[in-house]
């Protein structure tokens, strides 16, 4: 694969799970082949109208974000990012999400957790922190693109500091199902998703990998790149467990 535009880090579930295969059908995409997927029938919206209140979601692909996409500073590479990524990973052990449910953001539709998950939302922090020197700075059409959402005093500062709002406490972890939704299709895309996704809801999922994912071009489809494994003997050593002890999700 040729250099990226963008590199992003996520959770992606493992492409034969059937969170996995739920969330490429139901975006019309699979991240991983690239390939497209038939999506659901969703009762009073149209199959053209469903492709396009998903487009945006099925772009990025199915994912929760962990650090959002950037462009490579000057001075690094895909070379040095690998590594970096590697040696990060060895060190820090698989987290587990108690269940996912249906969530409401805003005037999107999301998959987000049953509960909490402080050690989700630390290796969420330590990612941002550990590779924010492989971010260029965004441009001014991006900050002002951010700025149009209305941030908080907070979310300027974590802007300033890490070109993207929502990181360290403002994380919230989500898989997106949908753009932007007007009340009454949002009603019925989350009847629809609370059928679709039920074999999964209120399931323990456990983040046992970093996917990252590229963005060959400017405003194409992004693409899993590789799944880089969480744990190891040093992260047995670090969390006082033993390695394999936590499996993907079934």
């Amino acid at each position: 694969m040729p250099t990226a535009f963008r590199h992003a880090l996520y959770y992606a579930p493992r492409p034969a799970s059937l969170l996995a295969r739920l969330g490429a059908r139901w975006l019309g995409r699979d991240a991983v082949t690239g390939a497209e997927t038939e999506q659901p029938a969703v009762g009073g919206i149209g199959p053209e109208d469903f492709a396009a209140l998903t487009r945006g979601a099925r772009r990025y692909g199915f994912h929760g974000t962990l650090k959002a996409p950037i462009a490579l500073a000057d001075g690094t590479d895909e070379a040095a990012l690998d590594s970096a990524l590697d040696a990060f990973a060895a060190t820090r052990a698989p987290a587990v999400i108690a269940g996912l449910r249906l969530g409401r953001l805003g005037a999107f539709l999301a998959l987000v957790p049953d509960a909490p998950s402080p050690e989700l939302e630390r290796l969420a922090a330590d990612l941002v922190r550990a590779f924010d020197h492989f971010r260029r700075p965004p441009d001014e059409a991006e900050l002002g693109r951010r700025r149009r959402a209305g941030l908080s005093p907070r979310q300027e500062e974590l802007l300033a500091a890490f070109g993207y709002p929502y990181v360290l406490e403002q994380f919230r972890f989500h898989m997106t199902l949908t753009d932007a939704l007007d009340a009454d299709t949002l009603d019925a895309a989350e009847n629809a998703a609370r059928t679709f996704f039920a074999p999964v809801l209120g399931r323990p999922v456990t983040v046992d990998a970093i996917a990252h994912f590229v963005e060959p071009e400017g405003g194409g489809p992004f693409l899993v790149r590789r799944f880089v494994p969480l744990g190891g003997p040093l992260a047995a050593r670090r969390q006082g467990t033993e390695p394999g002890r936590f499996g993907d999700e079934r």
